[in-house]
């Protein structure tokens, strides 16, 4: 069965067998999707991941366009049946926004997709919890539903400590100001200021400087801190502080 209209409302195929789903992100916020379906002998359905959707096309992995038909309000696609993996690629926009200088996205879609970022980028956060990127610089995320935020060009502030014979450089990474930073050997602590609130704040943290276990107050209340990506010879400190202080 075809459906001939070019925005069908309903649609009659079985859900489409996704193959993978790749969202690729630039460093000015744009979105560039790729699902491939694999190969059916009946029409599929596809859902589209949800923005506003532009240049979308439909081909084989040749690049050979195939037919296909928009179902919904431009939010699906459904493709005839093939002996071949479908590619359907679109541009998303009106998803990704900048608030307090974060690309923030509040992503939902049921299929495993991967992520890739801007070479930019060393470091986002999943609900708010980091993650360091690798070399293949991006993330899987599983029947994802998220709120995806990152830095681009976050500024980097390096505090150089001596202590007994040996000099050691903190790394303070924030869109926040970083003032009045302290070293204190003897209560073992690191105090600073920082000038805005609901700022991530990132601490790297040579282990042989300061070791664990690591406890993080704001105007002596304990906050919350994410500790990851210990090294063996650096640990980094995440918390996002609801006030300055």
């Amino acid at each position: 069965s075809i459906i001939p209209v070019a925005n069908a409302q309903i649609s009659i195929g079985e859900k489409a067998v996704q193959k993978s789903v790749e969202v690729i992100i630039n460093s000015v916020g744009d979105v560039h999707v790729k699902h491939v379906v694999k190969s059916s002998n009946s029409p599929n359905d596809l859902e589209l991941i949800i923005g506003t959707v532009s240049n979308l096309s439909v081909t084989n992995e040749q690049g050979e366009e195939k037919l296909f038909s928009i179902t919904g309000d431009n939010n699906g696609v459904l493709i005839q049946p093939s002996t071949e993996n479908s590619v359907i690629e679109y541009e998303l926009d009106q998803v990704l926004s900048q608030i307090d200088d974060v690309w923030t996205w509040n992503f939902r879609y049921l299929e495993s997709t991967s992520f890739i970022f801007p070479e930019e980028v060393d470091l986002i956060f999943v609900n708010e919890n980091p993650a360091i990127l690798g070399e293949q610089r991006g993330i899987m995320c599983h029947g994802c539903q998220m709120v995806l935020e990152y830095s681009i060009n976050e500024a980097k502030i390096f505090k150089n400590v001596k202590w007994e014979d040996k000099e050691f450089v903190v790394e303070i990474r924030s869109h926040s100001n970083i003032d009045n930073f302290i070293f204190d050997q003897p209560t073992k602590s690191i105090i600073f200021d920082v000038s805005k609130e609901n700022r991530f704040v990132t601490t790297v943290i040579p282990l042989e400087l300061l070791w664990e276990p690591y406890l993080v107050f704001l105007d002596d209340e304990k906050i919350h801190v994410n500790k990851f990506n210990n090294n063996g010879t650096h640990i980094w400190l995440n918390i996002k502080p609801e006030t300055a202080g």
